[in-house]
């Protein structure tokens, strides 16, 4: 099974929530600077397999890319544990791209852990 996969309506929430660690790029095909960083995501996910590389096709799921307010592609977002640690927008390279990879893996999450059990606590009482 491979790690880059298309996002889409039917299996955005799905993946999200059965994944601990996800990289969504959005993109659309008219987008020249979008497709020049195809190769660069392609390339990260087969070095970085334990992460799954999501691709989102702004014309054809727009309602996705309106969820997560994208107005401008390229765009990226580093979600681990379901919630969202990063954003980009704009043209990356493959250094800057592995600069992020490797702040995400880093990123201490106890704070977003701790916030989600809160609201599980909460939902008791």
């Amino acid at each position: 099974m491979t790690n880059l996969v298309i996002l889409t309506k039917e299996n955005f929430k799905e993946t999200i929530e059965t994944n601990p660690f996800i990289i969504v790029d959005f993109w659309a095909p008219w987008c020249e600077p979008c497709v020049n960083f195809t190769p660069v995501f392609e390339a990260a996910a087969k070095k970085n397999n334990d992460i799954i590389f999501g691709m989102v096709n702004t014309e054809e799921d727009p309602e996705i890319a309106k969820y997560f307010q994208v107005e401008k592609i390229p765009g990226m977002l580093v979600i681990r544990d379901r919630a969202g640690i990063h954003a980009q927008v704009g043209e990356i390279g493959a250094p800057a791209l592995d600069e992020i990879i490797k702040w995400a893996r880093e990123f201490d999450m106890s704070t977003i852990e701790d916030y989600y059990k809160k609201q599980n606590n909460n939902e008791f009482n």
